[in-house]
């Protein structure tokens, strides 16, 4: 099927509350207007460069949201380009954005990243450490916290349901507190091959980049 065939089919299947984020990391601008011209406004990238890139060569009614690590050197060529950043991992990173985007009198719209299967090859903030970065994020003036994000261990039908469960709990129960700049918006969670289980589980936001435009091409 084409860009645009797989977009409506996967949009068809989804409820209506759930954004379906389209992964442009690597595809080209040509791949990423076809999901576009299908009604794609949602993109989302791995690295800071390419989604400056992207953001100058595309439609200005484009949301990007930066998915990927977020080094602290980056942080400045965010401002005014992203929608959403997804990968708050870390008090020190938090204090970048802060110090980014008040200097320009912007609002930094982050997700808290939880490393929910604790793998040593991923970012993300261990729960027994989420509240200490909550603590940080209501000092903030120009940083709001709209959620949470998980990327989950590769496994079975079974583990990841019971990832995206615990990731649900956390997100429910932050949703019954109240705290100063923080709300609990987006569950970002959910991919190409487990997106279905997520929505099951409660995701609000699902990143699909091969379901959408296909298998990657390594050696362009």
């Amino acid at each position: 099927m084409s860009i645009e065939e797989n977009y409506l089919d996967i949009l068809k299947q989804i409820p209506k509350d759930v954004t379906l984020l389209a992964v442009s990391k690597t595809r080209s601008v040509e791949e990423i207007l076809e999901a576009y011209n299908a009604g794609a406004r949602e993109f989302g990238e791995n690295k800071v460069q390419e989604l400056s890139e992207k953001f100058d060569e595309l439609p200005k009614d484009i949301k990007w949201h930066l998915i990927g690590h977020l080094q602290r050197n980056k942080v400045k060529y965010l401002v005014d380009k992203v929608h959403l950043i997804h990968s708050l991992d870390s008090i020190k990173l938090l204090e970048e954005i802060e110090k980014q985007f008040s200097a320009k009198n912007k609002i930094a719209n982050v997700l808290i990243q939880i490393n929910i299967g604790k793998e040593a090859t991923k970012t993300g903030v261990y729960i027994e450490n989420l509240r200490d970065l909550i603590n940080a994020c209501e000092q903030c003036t120009s940083v709001k916290v709209r959620g949470l994000m998980a990327t989950i261990p590769i496994g079975t039908e079974e583990s990841c349901r019971q990832y995206f469960n615990e990731m649900k709990k956390v997100y429910e129960k932050l949703s019954t507190e109240t705290f100063k700049n923080i709300a609990m918006e987006v569950l970002s969670i959910g991919m190409t091959g487990d997106y279905k289980i997520a929505i099951e589980e409660g995701s609000t936001l699902i990143r699909l980049g091969e379901g959408i435009f296909g298998k990657r091409n390594y050696n362009k």
